[in-house]
């Protein structure tokens, strides 16, 4: 554990290159092999859009990153939050320090912005791409790391963590957005059991089901625990009626232009249309349920 705990406490950048880069070149292949919709799109020009974003998000993040060293520093310095208050072992710290971070880091805010307008208008640009694949976990407007990082930091206070709680949580939270978005036909009943637990692929798909209240479901990154806790959990029972997107912005002169991605937050609010599943059945078809 001690190794684990010095590993990340400076992890290597190359470490967290791999991460990104690995991760992407990896289900990449498998949901050209084992895919869960056969979209015919353009992918190369598709993933050059999204990398393009999240360039910018990234640039964000980093700017960011000062901060972010400085609060954990703060916290372990003057023993306060949560794993600073209560003792417990190595292995467990890092349990309960990841899933605490992946509230505040994921869930939380992602729940807060679909409620507030303006913010929902920055997150959107991830909700409008219509064929979601592994590299729609990197498309995100340059502003919503500005929101990600704030919630981020806010949890290192709350939770008390250690830089290399910190940044294991990072490594786990950028595989797993890689995993979940990835268009990869997982076994229903493998990714249903393990969605007791984690986010799966087909849990994370009802999400970017085009209408509401799909699109208000599902809200976790790494795990599940907080969506059935808190009532946002849903499951439909056939994902192939899946329809990617948001009722909004359903143009893809809109989706795949790279300029107006970026002025989208600025534009005028558009509310949602409608709640439909699929094109014309009503939604009560999905199943949600709640454990």
């Amino acid at each position: 554990m001690e190794s684990l705990i010095d590993f990340f406490e400076d992890v290597p950048t190359t470490f967290r290159a791999g991460i990104l880069i690995g991760g992407i070149f990896l289900f990449w292949v498998i949901e050209g092999v084992f895919p869960l919709f056969e979209f015919g799109y353009k992918k190369v020009r598709h993933a050059a859009i999204n990398l393009v974003l999240n360039g910018f998000f990234v640039v964000i993040g980093l700017a960011f990153a000062g901060l972010l060293v400085w609060s954990s520093d703060y916290v372990t310095t003057n023993e306060f939050g949560v794993l600073q208050w209560v003792e417990m072992p190595f292995w467990l710290q890092a349990i309960v320090g990841v899933m605490l971070l992946d509230f505040f880091g994921a869930y939380l805010i992602h729940w807060i912005e679909h409620k507030v307008v303006w913010m929902w208008k920055f997150h959107l640009v991830h909700h409008s791409d219509t064929t979601v694949d592994v590299t729609t976990g990197l498309r995100h407007h340059p502003g919503e790391a500005v929101f990600r990082m704030i919630f981020t930091i806010i949890g290192v206070i709350a939770v008390g963590a250690p830089i290399w709680i910190v940044f294991l949580y990072q490594s786990i939270s950028a595989l797993f957005a890689h995993l979940t978005h990835a268009n990869i036909n997982m076994p229903r009943k493998m990714d249903r059991a393990l969605s007791w637990i984690f986010i799966t692929p087909l849990m994370h798909k009802v999400h970017h089901h085009y209408t509401q209240p799909l699109t208000d479901t599902n809200y976790g990154n790494i795990f599940a625990v907080w969506d059935r806790l808190f009532g946002t959990f849903a499951q439909v029972e056939d994902t192939s009626q899946l329809k990617y997107g948001i009722d909004t912005h359903m143009d893809p002169k809109e989706n795949d232009d790279l300029g107006n991605l970026l002025k989208i937050p600025f534009q005028a609010y558009r509310p949602p249309v409608g709640a439909k599943f699929g094109d014309d059945e009503e939604i009560e078809v999905s199943r949600r349920e709640n454990g």
